[in-house]
């Protein structure tokens, strides 16, 4: 009989987390390292910087472990081409899933129609190679209104989720802010939670809150505590 913990078991929760080693400080040894961590609790997917994609290619290959990066980020404010350019190069080098930054300057700043077109030349790049994309708010630069409004531009533009934070912002993942995003999109994208996801009662959390995916750095610490705490 499969244990579980809050109603889900370890394949349900490992699948929702994509993984992340994304600091600047972090060595080849330590992307080899997470390689081998999104292996052996097999996670959804393995979120690196870009320079790093062609490495993890190689060291998932063969595994259900999708190699995920990071595109504009963490500031979301290179030019377009230069987002439509990083994608190209790094679905080239092994990439299946792209997160992109929103650019937030110009959404701060009511600039509405650059912002979905960041986002669709990015979509456009990734769907025509079969990748999916993310979309990365920067929520706690946000308010209520101006996320409602990401999530509308986010779907016009046809990307697949949003995504709360980059982890590199002055705040992270919320309740409050899961919880609107969710709404907003409903059904028709995916939400992904992220920035300060470090224990397995808040990764259910937003779990619980409809999220399919959330990234995350302590992934360790989150599925040991699953396994301690299943029944």
């Amino acid at each position: 009989m499969t244990k579980t913990y809050r109603g889900y078991s370890l394949d349900q929760v490992a699948k929702t987390i994509d993984h992340s080693i994304l600091k600047p400080d972090f060595s080849y040894a330590d992307v080899q390292a997470g390689a081998e961590l999104a292996l052996k609790f097999n996670t959804a997917s393995y979120c690196i910087r870009p320079m790093d994609v062609a490495m993890a290619a190689k060291l998932l290959a063969g595994s259900t472990v999708n190699v995920c990066t990071v595109i504009g980020f963490p500031h979301g404010s290179t030019t377009t081409a230069t987002k439509a350019f990083e994608t190209q190069d790094a679905i080239a080098n092994g990439a299946t899933e792209i997160d992109m930054v929103i650019n937030v300057s110009a959404l701060l700043s009511g600039d509405f129609d650059y912002v979905e077109k960041d986002i669709k030349a990015v979509v456009d790049v990734a769907h025509a190679k079969g990748a999916s994309v993310k979309v990365i708010f920067e929520t706690c630069f946000l308010n209520d209104e101006q996320i409602i409004k990401a999530c509308q531009l986010t779907e016009n533009a046809g990307a697949d989720y949003v995504k709360t934070s980059t982890g590199f912002g002055s705040e992270g993942a919320t309740s409050h802010n899961v919880a609107l995003m969710k709404k907003t999109v409903g059904d028709r994208l995916k939400v992904k939670s992220s920035g300060g996801v470090r224990t397995l009662d808040q990764l259910l959390d937003y779990m619980d809150l409809g999220v399919t995916r959330s990234g995350c750095s302590a992934t360790a610490q989150v599925l040991e505590e699953f396994v301690a705490k299943a029944q």
